[in-house]
């Protein structure tokens, strides 16, 4: 009889249980604020997960500066940018302006190559060298203007042929030699087709420069004076047309047609880590805009005390122009090359290095023609014999180094040497026309 009782009485629960839901109003009474309470932590929760969103996005920004900015050792040269834009407004010693300057960019170089490593851990190899030619060459782009704006014609020829002998010729020789020796133990290779369409872009632009200075010094023009310039703007006009076809090759076209060429370089990767980016694109991004406006800035500062720095030092305006210039404006690409050549990731090197110098000659030169024609400035690719003739042979050798696909520390050492030769003939060179400056 107890156990019927005993079930009699998990009926009434049973029943009761499932009755207290659909019981009166007062019981609807003590459930309301059961169910207030749940809403009110749920508003209290997205609350604090808002607030906890927040105090992240502060952390990663701040996280993001600390690593940027204060975590690499070379970062201790920084305050030099800030000295010498001081001395520019409280001292008239352009000495020490132009050095202070130039040290001060060597850290923001540094750091604008570590920004487009960590971009191009997300983009890949190709659009990641072409970010950084491109960020690289933006120094040179606003110099070129500002020089332009002020009619240095001279200046900017020189400064920007500078640019091509020491990106082809000091950046790749010092990548190739850096890089040789961490990996002296394997034969390092890149992407030999890839190398070649540069090459072949470099000729056309050797091409374009070559063109209307045979013109000028053979004296065949229809109209003295005109005749160059026209042909120079016309050439620049088809020279922006071939490097925008090239763009286009590169990014559309390119990976289908050299994939073949890479499926056996990915399966040795395969064993080697992949780099894990320390900050995220949007913030590598950001850090490339304003490490290039930051070194814009000084390369202002740079510029205008080139004259003064001539005359303090007893070294000509030339050599500064083609030689110690374009070495500061080529901290990027330099910095950057030698540390993706040492992490044996040469289609990056060579899309730094050979890529910056393909974007030079190919865009920003006829680029600056075109605004000079906008300006109502003489501005054409009579580069002179001297400068074009060491331009042709630049890009020979380089050419010459760069067909088997391979490099080492030796090949290295012979750009570098090279591009020492090239410095030398630049020193007792003097510039047969000073006019335009």
């Amino acid at each position: 009889m107890f156990p019927e009782m005993g079930s009699i009485e998990e009926k009434v629960d049973l029943d009761s249980d499932e009755e207290i839901p659909f019981s009166g109003a007062r019981t609807t009474n003590k459930m309301q604020p059961m169910n207030f309470e749940p809403s009110h932590i749920l508003l209290n929760r997205r609350f604090s997960a808002s607030w906890v969103i927040r105090k992240v996005h502060r952390i990663s920004i701040l996280r993001s500066i600390h690593i940027v900015l204060f975590k690499a050792r070379i970062n201790f040269l920084l305050p030099f940018g800030p000295l010498a834009i001081m001395l520019h407004y409280l001292t008239n010693k352009h000495g020490l302006v132009f050095f202070f300057s130039l040290v001060g960019i060597i850290p923001l170089a540094e750091r604008l190559g570590y920004a487009t490593e960590q971009l191009a851990c997300v983009t890949g190899p190709t659009v990641g060298g072409l970010l950084n030619a491109t960020f690289g060459n933006a120094t040179e782009m606003i110099i070129s203007m500002y020089a332009l704006k002020n009619g240095m014609i001279r200046v900017v020829q020189q400064s920007l042929l500078g640019s091509i002998l020491s990106n082809m010729l000091l950046v790749l020789g010092c990548a190739f030699f850096c890089g040789g020796l961490v990996h002296h133990h394997k034969v390092q290779i890149f992407n030999k087709a890839t190398a070649i369409v540069n090459s072949g872009l470099l000729l056309m632009a050797v091409m374009g420069i070559l063109f209307p200075a045979v013109l000028h010094f053979t004296h065949s023009e229809v109209h003295k004076g005109k005749s160059e310039i026209a042909l120079s703007r016309v050439s620049s006009c088809i020279m922006l047309v071939a490097y925008a076809s090239y763009i286009f090759f590169q990014l559309k076209i390119q990976n289908n047609l050299y994939s073949s060429l890479d499926e056996a370089r990915e399966n040795n990767d395969e064993a080697e880590e992949e780099d894990v980016p320390e900050i995220t694109h949007w913030e590598a991004i950001g850090w490339l805009a304003v490490l290039t406006l930051w070194i814009s800035v000084l390369s202002g500062y740079l510029v205008d005390a080139i004259q003064g720095a001539s005359d303090s030092m007893n070294i000509p305006v030339a050599f500064i122009s083609v030689v110690l210039l374009p070495i500061v404006g080529n901290a990027a690409e330099h910095a950057s090359a030698i540390m993706f050549a040492m992490k044996d990731k040469l289609d990056i090197t060579i899309g730094v290095a050979v890529g910056s110098s393909t974007q030079i000659s190919m865009f920003v030169i006829p680029f600056c023609v075109i605004v000079g024609w906008i300006m109502g400035k003489p501005m054409d690719l009579n580069f002179q014999l001297f400068e074009t003739a060491t331009l042709f042979i630049t890009v020979l050798v380089v050419a010459f180094m760069l067909q088997e696909g391979q490099s080492n520390y030796f090949k290295g050492l012979m750009l570098i040497l090279c591009y020492l030769i090239v410095a030398a003939s630049f020193f007792v060179h003097i510039d047969p026309s000073n006019d335009d400056d």
